[in-house]
């Protein structure tokens, strides 16, 4: 079986969804599989919060207001330690955006490549794909929506479609 190419996955939790959001938690699985996670700290013009996206991640503004690392200080830990590579998404749309808005207020420029992670999967692989998350998750007992967990996951996720899919054709 020939070596497994593990991507590095990144996945951000928001303050809800559409105009007004920002990323609240930005997680990173690396390549290595090591999990990189942090809360960001609102600016003071970050306002909009929606109880619905609260509901599924179960982080309070509170906990950012006290807990939250600056935009600043995760803009330059991300690129520190993913210059040069390209970490996927599997809600680019969303993840691409909250990003930016990062990166942006922290007057940074990215120094790594954000791509979607369905262009990196076969056919195989993606038709595979819910029903091996949803195993995994409930495999792992992770219940709700943490952005380094999911990010984790979305890893597991990939490898074992990968695997699945070169067993099915050996």
């Amino acid at each position: 079986m020939d070596r497994l190419y593990t991507p590095a996955i990144l996945d951000i939790e928001a303050s809800g969804f559409g105009k007004g959001s920002y990323p609240i938690e930005i997680g990173v699985a690396a390549e290595t599989g090591e999990v990189h996670s942090w809360l960001v700290l609102p600016q003071p013009d970050w306002t909009h919060w929606r109880e619905e996206a609260a509901s599924l991640h179960l982080i309070s503004r509170e906990e950012l207001l006290s807990d939250g690392v600056a935009p600043t200080t995760i803009a330059n830990e991300l690129n520190a330690l993913f210059e040069g590579q390209t970490l996927y998404s599997d809600g680019w749309g969303f993840d691409s955006g909250w990003l930016s808005l990062l990166f942006y207020v922290a007057r940074k420029t990215m120094l790594f490549r954000l791509d979607t992670l369905p262009k990196i999967m076969s056919d195989d692989q993606l038709a595979q794909w819910d029903e091996t998350k949803a195993q995994l998750r409930q495999s792992n007992e992770w219940v709700h929506h943490r952005a380094g967990i999911d990010a984790r996951l979305l890893q597991l996720t990939y490898k074992k479609t990968a695997i699945d899919e070169q067993l099915r054709k050996a």
